[in-house]
């Protein structure tokens, strides 16, 4: 172990955790951020891992920042690495005078450390030895024993590790003893072995830090939004990076998506492939359902002629795209907002989509019932795009504010309605909107009916090949964009009269380019 003399950080650091894909490390991972999260510090955890189940490198970026700056940095304070295969990468991310925790069972030569920075070798297949006669539970262990370590070194309060691991497991008691047991070996041997009081990193309680805050990851918040909004039939095909909006929602729905003698108020179906699961969208929307399906890049791109019936016929539906690496399957665990032009423009012919651009978990919340409420008051598809950064990792943000504003179901005629028209013209702009009025299936009365195509039609929905009919429903189609433009959310735009060049964002770059304008408008060296 080698001890540099530096100067002690408070509440600013970064850890980077290097293991391999299926290891467990996800969950020690977790009960780390989560502790920092108690103790009022703003902090947040991103995972990067490889398209495979096991095996293969993954790391997690650990980040407290008192600005609430947590991006990614190209340099880390300190390095847990638990892989072999990249120790010498992992610990060139070390800043000078870096701290490096690695498995001393490795039996690494001394050569290849870096000379600059400390070395912690960790005896973790002695630490684990007691704690299970199971080789699988051992290896899960090891990781709650490096969480202990690390707690102990940056002086995470035990009360506070041991009351998150208690709340993850809750249900199973034998779990929350072995974890806690783990954290212990982890913290003694810290304390009697590495002197944690000359660690140079540390955390302290910030009081009422994240005070009405939460911490969570962008596809649960959009499950959240999804029951709020309430959506009552999902159709989706399983694709990295969101199927856990699908997994969440049917979570929720589960517990709450229910009448008063207890049956389900929600369809969820999980389709052959990402073709069925629009149609099978579009399907519902038609019949008067709140419905969405969740999916990729790739998927995106085979629902393109389903997009197209959505937006000329004018069936409301959303489509929540948690966008990945492309082209074709690219590399399906690493973030990129490369959707956007295909988006708006889904579909073959003179196609255009609502997008809205969420830049963190709350607005997936609340641009759940954004994409609902435009979807059916203009009778279009919505398309969301969030990203594998927002979807997939922990960020804090405001608590949800659930709004009582009644949703927005647009212009729907019923049964009473029709009574007082003289004439039902599905696709007539009555009101100059573009919008026309709708009935749904089983609307009982003579005026109801009418053929729902993706051929050409008037305004009275009947096929016309008329060159007429067909370039003033497009013009009409094009006026309901218009009306679009006055409904979707306003751009936020902070203004410096001073400033020569402007930039222009959204979605998850949101977190990196803040900090970058706070660099430039300051005179601190360092991030």
């Amino acid at each position: 172990m080698l001890i540099l003399l530096v100067n002690m950080t408070k509440n600013k650091l970064t850890l980077n955790v290097a293991t391999i894909n299926g290891s467990g490390s996800q969950s020690s991972n977790s009960v780390l951020v989560k502790s920092l999260f108690r103790m009022g510090l703003p902090v947040g955890g991103k995972n990067m891992f490889p398209s495979n189940i096991a095996g293969l490198p993954t790391w997690y970026t650990i980040r407290v920042n008192p600005h609430g700056y947590t991006g990614r940095l190209s340099q880390n304070d300190i390095v847990v690495a638990m892989n072999t295969t990249t120790l010498i990468d992992d610990q060139k991310s070390l800043k000078p005078n870096g701290c490096l925790i690695y498995n001393s069972d490795l039996k690494i030569a001394d050569s290849l450390f870096r000379k600059d920075i400390q070395c912690f070798g960790i005896p973790f297949r002695k630490l684990v030895a007691p704690l299970s006669e199971s080789v699988k539970l051992r290896k899960f262990l090891t990781n709650m024993v490096y969480a202990g370590i690390v707690s102990e070194l940056i002086d995470i309060p035990y009360d506070i590790i041991e009351s998150v691991i208690t709340d993850a497991f809750q249900d199973k008691p034998a779990v929350i003893e072995s974890n806690i047991e783990a954290i212990k070996a982890g913290r003694d041997y810290a304390k009697q072995n590495l002197d944690p009081q000359k660690f140079p990193y540390k955390v302290e309680i910030l009081s009422g830090g994240n005070e009405n805050k939460i911490l969570i990851d962008g596809n649960s918040a959009t499950a959240m939004g999804l029951l709020h909004a309430g959506c009552t039939f999902a159709a989706w095909y399983p694709i990295t990076p969101s199927s856990s909006v699908i997994e969440r929602f049917e979570n929720y729905a589960k517990k709450y998506r229910k009448d008063t003698d207890g049956r389900s108020t929600y369809a969820i179906i999980q389709a052959e492939d990402e073709l069925s699961s629009i149609c099978m969208t579009i399907g519902a929307g038609w019949t008067g359902a709140r419905a969405m399906t969740a999916t990729s890049g790739p998927g995106l791109s085979l629902m393109a002629e389903a997009a197209g019936l959505s937006y000329f016929a004018e069936i409301p539906a959303v489509i929540w795209d948690v966008q990945r690496v492309g082209p074709s399957t690219g590399l399906p665990t690493r973030t990129m907002q490369g959707d956007l032009l295909s988006a708006y423009t889904l579909s073959h012919g003179d196609t255009k989509h609502v997008v809205l651009l969420p830049a963190n978990p709350k607005e997936c919340f609340e641009m759940a019932t954004t994409a609902f409420d435009l979807a059916e008051h203009l009778q279009t598809l919505v398309i969301v795009l969030s990203d594998l950064d927002i979807g997939m990792n922990q960020y804090i943000v405001d608590r949800f504010q659930v709004s009582q504003q009644k949703l927005d179901r647009g212009k729907i005629l019923n049964k009473d309605a029709l009574e007082k028209v003289q004439e039902f013209a599905r696709y007539k702009d009555v009101d100059g909107d573009g919008i026309g009025y709708r009935t749904l299936p089983g609307t009982e009365h003579p005026k109801a009916a009418y053929f729902t195509r993706g051929t050409g039609h008037n305004e009275t929905a009947k096929y016309s090949e008329n060159n007429f009919e067909f370039r003033a429903n497009m013009e009409r189609l094009l006026k309901k964009l218009e009306t679009a433009k006055t409904l979707v959310p306003a751009p936020e735009i902070t203004l410096h009269k001073e400033s020569k060049v402007g930039v222009l964002y959204y979605g998850s770059s949101q977190e990196a380019l803040l900090e970058a304008f706070e660099e430039l408008n300051s005179d601190r060296k360092t991030p």
